[in-house]
């Protein structure tokens, strides 16, 4: 079921890992949602201003800057803290989920990973937004 509302969800990927980005990206792509992209946490935080991103797929372990720090960003400052974030990252620990969440993460996934449940998670997230009128709720 590909995406079919009049305006394409923009989607901003951050990972420091290339390839992860592109098997991120091309499979959202293929869903018809638009793609941004960043490589490290101060990236992300520009790009989450710049590009307006519907959503946000943040890994944690990333250079200048980890992904908790940016979630931290995001989630204070007031003109990216409504946007929802997916924690995607090989930090599986219990207290690395916890942390996740309690930093304002909407979403946990670790790696690896499925590409269908990520598109499934997003999905549920933008769905989830129509019902309650913008506002993510799970």
């Amino acid at each position: 079921m590909q995406v079919t509302t009049g305006q394409k969800k923009r989607i901003l990927v951050v990972d420091d890992e290339r390839h992860i980005v592109r098997l991120v990206q091309v499979n959202l792509e293929r869903q018809g949602y638009e793609v941004i992209t960043a490589y490290d946490g101060v990236e992300c935080l520009e790009k989450a201003k710049t590009g307006k991103p519907d959503l946000i797929v943040l890994d944690v372990m990333m250079p200048r800057m980890d992904g908790f720090e940016a979630l931290q960003r995001l989630k204070t400052d007031p003109e990216t803290s409504h946007i929802p974030v997916v924690m995607l990252t090989a930090r599986a620990q219990d207290r690395d989920v916890l942390q996740g969440y309690q930093y304002g993460a909407d979403l946990y996934l670790t790696k690896p990973f499925s590409p269908l449940e990520l598109i499934s998670l997003v999905k549920r997230v933008f769905e989830s937004q129509e019902e309650e009128g913008g506002a993510y709720k799970i």
